[in-house]
């Protein structure tokens, strides 16, 4: 099993943690956003408290280490490697306790050029421990609002994770998709499950509006985001996330292959 000293070193090596590539400024730009209610920032989520930007900082700072004074307006922001480390022995631990119960779940990224090999190698041992892994609306079409205006995508699944796709864009099921932060597709895929009857997710797991449009439905939800997402933190803040696991969401993809391992360790989910 990969030790907590090694993934801690791994963290920092691949900037996953410390000092990232995202910088204070978007940091702060997105505070200021979801302070305004902003969706393109809220993914999902309908706070049921008043966010200021100050409290966003200080929310920030507590549940990733970013710095809490407002001063603080320029150059790369920096993630607490222990709290990644925390976040990641509860998300483990929140897939373990489904797995017990073989319960059923949903996988869904909104970066699937950087995550999707951390998702689907999750996906299936779940599937392998005896969960069903959803894959329903396969195709279905979901309007996005995007900054070129509103677009059309497909739902799609690269194995047992759910994604986006432009129109013309690469077959069912191959490894590109879109990137989005909307929360949007795990609501059609939701409606999809609720017309056919079929088994609703005790456990949906990714990132962006995967994650918080799920947990504003009420479904339990758990994921990964960067400095710049704060809706994720004040979700698990109010209750409607689980587990917000604050690392870098954009680093090489294979970069996030130890912690695939050591989640699958923690979780004894490991084949």
């Amino acid at each position: 099993m990969l030790s907590t000293g090694a993934l801690r070193a791994h963290l920092l090596a691949a900037r996953l943690a410390g000092p990232v590539a995202t910088s204070r400024e978007e940091s702060l730009r997105s505070y200021r956003l979801f302070a305004a209610r902003d969706p393109r920032v809220t993914l999902g989520l309908d706070p049921e408290w008043d966010w200021s930007e100050r409290d966003l900082i200080a929310l920030m700072a507590d549940k990733c280490g970013v710095s809490d004074d407002p001063r603080h307006t320029v150059g790369p922001d920096v993630i607490d490697p222990e709290r990644t480390l925390s976040g990641l022995v509860a998300f483990a631990d929140r897939l373990g306790e489904v797995a017990a119960r073989r319960g059923a779940v949903l996988f869904g990224t909104g970066h699937p050029h950087r995550l999707l090999g951390f998702y689907g190698e999750l996906a299936d041992a779940l599937s392998a421990a005896g969960c069903l892994v959803l894959t329903p609306a396969q195709g279905r079409c979901v309007d996005i609002t995007t900054r070129f205006g509103v677009r059309t995508y497909n739902l799609d699944y690269a194995g047992r994770v759910a994604l986006v796709r432009e129109p013309g864009a690469r077959g069912p099921g191959s490894g590109t998709g879109a990137h989005t932060h909307s929360p949007l597709p795990v609501r059609a895929v939701l409606d999809s499950l609720a017309e056919c009857g079929g088994p609703l997710p005790e456990l949906v797991v990714g990132d962006h509006g995967w994650v918080c449009g799920a947990g504003q439905l009420g479904i339990e939800a758990i994921g990964l985001a960067d400095t710049d997402d704060p809706a994720l933190f004040v979700g698990e803040a109010e209750g409607q996330v689980s587990v917000a696991v604050p690392l870098d969401d954009a680093v090489r993809s294979d970069y996030y292959r130890p912690i695939t391992r050591y989640v699958l360790n923690r979780a004894c989910l490991s084949q």
